[in-house]
């Protein structure tokens, strides 16, 4: 039987259609009809065909339909097709899924704002872009979904463009972005010239006849090429810079292309290429370096930051680094396996973030907030089990998966990357214990709900947002729709997203509990398949990904215990080391920071990176744009020449201009001129 896949994508690309060229005649209701019928229409189908999909033989395994040839030249051609197996199955459900939920949490969180229809129609477009990226059957058609999600990023971000930091987020977002874009697209061409092809089959194939590099090569350079595109997407060192500022976009869209989907597309392509790094270790060493030093590097800016989002923001780059680690030892079902986790918890996370921003009138800094356990016990729950979860602690989700990496980068003998993720786990921990304490905890830190007086200028997004120019007259005020009254609850309508997403972040890691603890490491063992169909062979002629698929039975599951053992007393040591900072001797972390002088300083300034990014190549490349090609080729050559050329034309034409001047003696002057200068003329040709 067909699955007609094509029809998953297909359908929030309608809502998107629909809601963008006739939604600003739509009442809201009917917007949500649009939007959220077809994200939940993609959704159910998804379920549909995971039913159809257990159903089949393995032999079945890949199901690729190819629809029609895209583009033909000579012997290359690519296929409008769609690849169906256990990780694309994997990302299509967290992709439908996750989306649908935050569809919902939108329509509470984004009731006031200006743009309502457009804002649908940007969601439901990067839907149809991200399930194009990962359903597609080739790398080509993987690319447009890549570029698609960053040009629905960069509209999603940049959604209140009125407001000149989100203006400025979009961009930064979509040009780094196409930095790393750059190495993807040179990688692609690469697989063409040698291999002929960008169908994952013939890829894969061809590869699978090359043996592992024993020094760098063409695999090495297309996985270090693939790399540098994933570091980008995947917001990893040093293309990271982009995200953080990305919290300038509404919440939900933090939640969405920031946690749960977009940022996972590097992860994605990775795990998807693991034929190809199998073979080149390194350029896989270079995903677990990159992915290591991005995990510790990201936890350690999460620490010090005060705006809610950016805590946030800063720890998804270190769990995407997490994911990064696992991938560059060959871990790859724990890293998808901490992909889907993530989805769970970090969604939970920014939504719960964004209903405390929605009850406290757009406040985003932690400052100002405390106490809010008693104002809003739903959010505070379910922001528990989020923060519980992301922590490592059991039984929670990222205690599974986050242990899975940590415990195979280990015993793939990288102990060095283990111990630096230990560490960052322990931070983990402690910034959002931190977060926790600081928002939950306490008295009430914000505006006196009878003055609405704030002794601080608030980063809060609803100040300036009036939607798009043409929106305008159906935008809300500036200044926020909630006002400055006392702190309350969300809408059920946000509330109960936000439930689905605690749970799953609480159970969301059971189907990955290890044979250590007494499971059968279900995910693993489930996406085994697609990392073992091309993987290298060993000496004895076993495929190396098939040995690494059931690792547990021949580990020592005492040691195993020990290391996961390990891992939570860290955890734990960073919830008491938060809970002694910021409840029980709150005066403690101010007096800390004035200790640390111009290291805190450094760290608070995110180790001035941008800084440094805007003096090495910003400015320079201004400079350069300026004062050379605008002002030295442009204006002075290119200008100047064609300027010259007019302004010589012009004095010749007034010169000539003179001779005719009407009057009759001169002009027998000018006769009488040429007559002499003809005799002239032939008399010196006489002479001759």
């Amino acid at each position: 039987m067909s699955l007609h896949l094509w029809i998953i994508p297909l359908l929030p690309l309608a809502g998107a259609a629909i809601n963008g060229l006739l939604g600003k005649r739509f009442s809201k209701a009917l917007v949500h009809v649009f939007a959220l019928g077809s994200t939940a229409l993609a959704f159910t189908y998804a379920v549909w065909v995971a039913i159809q999909f257990f159903g089949f033989l393995p032999s079945q395994i890949p199901y690729v339909e190819s629809h029609q040839t895209w583009m033909a030249a000579g012997n290359f051609s690519v296929d409008y097709g769609f690849w169906l197996d256990q990780l694309s199955l994997v990302m299509l459900l967290i992709v439908t899924g996750v989306g649908f939920v935050i569809h919902i949490f939108s329509v509470g969180y984004m009731e006031h704002e200006g743009g309502y229809y457009r804002y649908f129609a940007f969601l439901n477009l990067f839907m149809f872009f991200m399930l194009t990226l990962v359903l597609a059957n080739n790398y080509l058609l993987m690319f447009v979904g890549w570029e698609g999600v960053g040009l629905a990023s960069y509209l999603l971000i940049g959604f209140w463009f009125l407001k000149p930091s989100a203006a400025n987020a979009g961009k930064k977002a979509f040009i780094t972005n196409r930095v790393g874009d750059y190495g993807f697209l040179i990688a692609l061409f690469l697989l063409i010239k040698h291999f002929g092809t960008l169908q994952y089959d013939g890829v894969f194939k061809a590869v699978s006849g090359l043996g592992v590099e024993g020094s760098a090569g063409l695999l090495t350079a297309i996985g270090l090429l693939m790399l540098m595109g994933a570091t980008g997407k995947s917001a990893q060192i040093p293309l990271y810079v982009w995200l953080p500022d990305a919290m300038e976009g509404p919440t939900p869209v933090s939640a969405l292309i920031h946690a749960a989907t977009m940022v996972t597309a590097g992860v994605y392509m990775v795990c998807r290429s693991n034929a190809i790094f199998d073979r080149a270790p390194d350029a896989m060493l270079a995903v677990a370096i990159i992915g290591t030093l991005t995990a510790i590097f990201a936890a350690s800016i999460g620490i010090v930051q005060t705006d809610i989002k950016k805590v946030l923001a800063y720890s998804t780059v270190s769990q995407l680094g997490y994911m990064f680690m696992g991938a560059g030892v060959a871990a790859y079902g724990a890293g998808i396996f901490h992909l889907m986790t993530h989805a769970f918890f970090k969604g939970c996370l920014f939504l719960c973030s964004g209903s405390i921003i929605h009850g406290l009138g757009g406040e985003q800094d932690m400052r100002y907030m405390g106490g809010l356990r008693k104002y809003m016990p739903w959010t505070f729950w379910c922001m528990t089990s989020a923060t519980i979860a992301i922590a490592g602690l059991p039984p929670f989700a990222a205690f599974f998966s986050k242990d899975a990496i940590l415990w195979k980068t280990y015993t793939s003998g990288q102990h060095l990357l283990w111990l630096i993720g230990i560490i960052a786990a322990g931070m983990t921990a402690f910034y959002m214990f931190r977060l926790w304490f600081l928002t939950f905890f306490g008295e009430y830190r914000g505006p006196n709900p009878a003055t609405g007086e704030h002794g601080h200028d608030a980063d809060t997004h609803h100040a300036g947002h009036t939607g798009a120019i043409h929106d305008a007259q159906d935008a809300h005020a500036a200044g926020g729709s909630h006002g400055h009254g006392a702190p309350h609850e969300s809408p059920w309508v946000m509330v109960v997203p936000l439930i689905i997403l605690g749970v799953l972040s609480l159970v969301g890691g059971w189907i990955g509990i290890p044979k250590a603890l007494g499971g059968a490491d279900h995910i693993d063992r489930f996406l085994a398949p697609v990392f073992a169909a091309y993987a290298p062979t060993t000496a004895t002629g076993e495929s190396a990904g098939a040995a690494e698929s059931t690792p547990a039975e021949h580990e020592d599951t005492g040691t195993e215990l020990a290391f996961t053992g390990i891992s939570v007393a860290v955890a734990a040591l960073g919830f008491l080391l938060a809970w002694y900072l910021y409840y029980k001797r709150t005066d403690l972390p101010a007096k800390l920071a004035a200790g640390a002088g111009g290291f805190y300083r450094l760290v608070l300034d995110k180790y001035r990176i941008d800084e440094l990014y805007g003096a090495v190549i910003i400015h320079p490349l201004i400079l350069l744009s300026t004062n050379v090609f605008w002002k030295g080729i442009d204006v002075k050559l290119i200008d100047g020449a064609v300027d010259e050329s007019a302004a010589g034309a012009q004095d010749f034409s007034d010169a000539m201009r003179r001779m005719q001047s009407g009057n009759i003696r001169s002009y027998a002057g000018w006769v009488a001129a040429g007559a002499a200068a003809v005799i002239a003329f032939m008399v010196w040709r006489g002479l001759r």
